[in-house]
């Protein structure tokens, strides 16, 4: 059963290495968020930029895609990983990377960070962790890049 899914996603990898790289591209509009609201409000006391509520909605929706993503990205470098074996250290890197964003979602959330660094926050937390979570987030920085330039490869393959 699971020679079969490979094989399906041999033959669909040109429609999926795009998808998942569309997937992860959505980050940056939460990232850009994170930084020109949160990490500037922290760092030098005013936000570049503060959303609305309207558009702070689209951003938690928008941030919603980060699970598809984490999927479909780690299935993508398992996938890398099983073709070209003297790549293995950069798909577990980027593994890891991914997976890692799991801890940031179920552990400490944006809002608990944004909470957090306003003094809202219900339970106080070390803003070392904070900082951590947040960095954490940058971690999809290099797996964005990554599989916008798979997506692209495999978009200018020749069927």
């Amino acid at each position: 059963m699971l020679n079969t899914f490979w094989k399906w996603y041999k033959d669909k990898y040109r429609v999926i290495a795009p998808l998942t790289a569309l997937l992860f591209l959505l980050q940056l509009v939460h990232l850009y968020w994170m930084t020109t609201n949160v990490v500037f409000s922290k760092t030098f006391g005013h936000s570049l930029w503060d959303p609305s509520s309207f558009w702070d909605t689209v951003i938690a929706l928008v941030d919603y895609t980060e699970i598809p993503a984490i999927v479909t990205s780690s299935i993508f470098y398992i996938y890398q990983y099983m073709q070209d074996k003297s790549l293995e250290w950069r798909s577990i890197l980027f593994l890891f990377f991914i997976n890692s964003q799991w801890l940031h979602l179920f552990w400490i959330t944006d809002e608990v960070i944004y909470a957090q660094f306003t003094g809202t926050a219900l339970v106080a937390i070390p803003v070392w962790l904070s900082w951590i979570a947040i960095s954490i987030d940058y971690l999809e920085l290099p797996v964005i890049y990554d599989t916008i330039k798979k997506a692209i490869k495999s978009l200018r393959k020749q069927d």
